[in-house]
């Protein structure tokens, strides 16, 4: 059950030209939002040696999260020196700016707001930008304390594909696994926010003070994301 994610920013400015669309996707006669044409690779370090590298926790949540409302607290949040993760399911997050895919038709839940915004002060663009959705500050843990805030670079794991994105929206805070629209497509995991998302098998990695600017920059986001993930690995 997705829950709606909090927001901390106030009314958008002037409109400029929206980010492209990252992924080609399509809308049923429904209105409902479907799975992408084909999700999209990016870079070259490879999902399986970055779950290898990350095999075992070391906690730094002071307790665990629930992956939906109702649900076991089962997930903590692990550390490395350079980064924090943690592995859950997905759901969809279509907050934001409205677009034909991301809307009060399309999502029940749907918000015009994101926790973070652009610096012309519009709101982020669940269905074009990939972002994901940190918990917000409680005693469970706290992502601001490990170097982390809007634009931090983020490499989302889901079976053998790596979709590199941002920080950019603040959920619940005991709930953890949430990600944008144009993330899920990415991955290939149905994006519909009524429906869509995946129950498991999600490990989401956040690297410390690593920021994109604007937010808004996927391209930067992937090329940070690429080298700070083969620094993981030894590779840079």
């Amino acid at each position: 059950m997705r829950v709606q994610s909090l927001t901390l920013a106030a009314a958008a400015s002037a409109a400029l030209l929206a980010s492209a669309p990252v992924v080609l996707s399509m809308t049923s006669t429904t209105g409902r939002p479907e799975s992408p044409v084909e999700p999209v690779r990016e870079g070259s370090v490879r999902a399986a040696d970055l779950l290898a590298k990350l095999d075992g926790c070391t906690a730094v949540s002071h307790g665990r999260y629930r992956s939906d409302d109702g649900t076991r607290a089962d997930i903590p949040v692990c550390g490395t020196r350079d980064a924090v993760f943690w592995t859950a399911d997905m759901d969809i997050d279509c907050d934001g700016r409205a677009g034909p895919l991301c809307n009060s038709r399309t999502d029940p839940l749907f918000s015009g707001t994101t926790a973070f915004q652009q610096p012309d002060g519009r709101y982020l663009s669940a269905e074009t930008l990939p972002y994901i959705v940190v918990p917000a500050p409680s005693d469970i843990w706290n992502y601001r304390d490990h170097g982390i805030g809007p634009g931090s670079v983020a490499a989302v794991i889901y079976q053998d594909r790596v979709q590199y994105a941002v920080v950019g929206d603040v959920g619940p805070q005991d709930i953890i696994g949430e990600a944008s629209y144009a993330t899920a497509a990415g991955l290939g995991v149905r994006p519909d926010p009524r429906g869509g998302g995946t129950p498991s098998g999600v490990t989401y990695l956040v690297f410390k003070d690593a920021r994109v600017s604007p937010i808004q920059d996927h391209g930067a986001a992937v090329a940070e994301g690429e080298r700070l993930a083969r620094k993981l690995l030894g590779d840079g």
